[in-house]
């Protein structure tokens, strides 16, 4: 299903059905021998989804073709020192004294439940009111109790989302932790920059922010072709695993070059720090086959 300037999604369906893949790959991460996150959260969203592409990437030792089982392998890397990156962020931003914390586009993301945060912290999720109806209507019903406070803010991102989050309490006068995580992709590069414009607007002096972009390589025609290649051969393996419609991500994406994130910031008075997805795979031992597969950039910035 292709992108419309106005589409929207339940959570298995279009965008809303890679928030269940990336749940998979923390799922798979948390229940390995020797995890670097611990989400148990992951696996309610998966049962309570039911079968999908997801499913895949919740079994990645089940294809039977060994290049879709390592394909399926470098994603969980990904998601895993991508999680982690994101998860020692907000960490260290709240443990300095920030309190107000917005994920946009937050998914299932499950960080208001899972991790240790200090007394005093306020959580902002946006997303899809879809999205965030199935996430809080799956932890309601196993009765999961949030760690900190989470605010719920059901608006799209192409939308007023500034207006809606200020009037869910955002108080944009004081310091903020912001993430926009595997959030990029899935924005025109003028949405990117709006959103960007948006975020700059509403950070008082000592407001933090991290995301992940894409690297150059993903806009080279041969990458891309590449890639579908891959992709194709992984929706050929999910269709023989479940019974059920396969979300072609490769359509959700749009892969126009864009502005350069960590220079936006820097040029907009920021200080920014980029650093690549192989330095944390390495960090953390895990194979460097995830940095081609999914070239990215993560980037941390503070607004002094």
């Amino acid at each position: 299903m292709s992108r419309t300037d106005d589409d929207t999604w339940s959570i298995t369906e279009s965008v809303g059905a890679t928030a269940l893949e990336v749940a998979a790959a923390r799922a798979v991460e948390s229940e390995s021998d020797n995890p670097l996150i611990s989400d148990p959260y992951a696996r309610l969203f998966l049962d309570e989804a039911g079968p999908g592409i997801w499913s895949l990437f919740a079994q990645p030792t089940l294809p039977d073709d060994p290049d879709v089982r390592a394909q399926l392998r470098a994603m969980v890397d990904f998601m895993a020192v991508r999680t982690v990156f994101f998860d020692e962020f907000f960490l260290t931003a709240a443990r300095a004294g920030v309190s107000q914390m917005v994920i946009l586009a937050s998914g299932l993301d499950s960080r208001a439940w899972r991790l240790p945060w200090p007394d005093g912290i306020t959580v902002y999720e946006v997303d899809q009111p879809q999205v965030l109806d199935f996430k809080t209507r799956t932890l309601s019903r196993h009765g999961a109790l949030p760690a900190v406070t989470p605010v719920y803010v059901p608006v799209d991102l192409r939308h007023d989302w500034p207006q809606a989050l200020c009037d869910a309490g955002f108080d944009p006068a004081r310091p903020t932790c912001w993430s926009a995580e595997g959030l990029l992709r899935y924005l025109t590069p003028s949405a990117q920059d709006l959103l960007f414009e948006r975020i700059h607007a509403l950070s008082a002096p000592g407001t933090l922010l991290a995301t992940n972009a894409v690297g150059a390589e993903a806009f080279d025609p041969r990458w891309q072709a590449r890639q579908r290649d891959q992709m194709d051969r992984l929706h050929a393996a999910a269709a023989r695993l479940v019974d059920a419609d396969v979300v072609d991500v490769e359509e959700l994406w749009y892969p126009q070059e864009r502005t350069d994130v960590g220079s936006w910031l820097t040029d907009h008075g920021w200080a920014a720090t980029t650093t690549p997805l192989r330095d944390w795979l390495t960090r953390y031992g895990r194979d460097e086959a995830a940095k081609d597969l999914m070239p990215n950039l993560f980037v941390s910035a503070r607004r002094p």
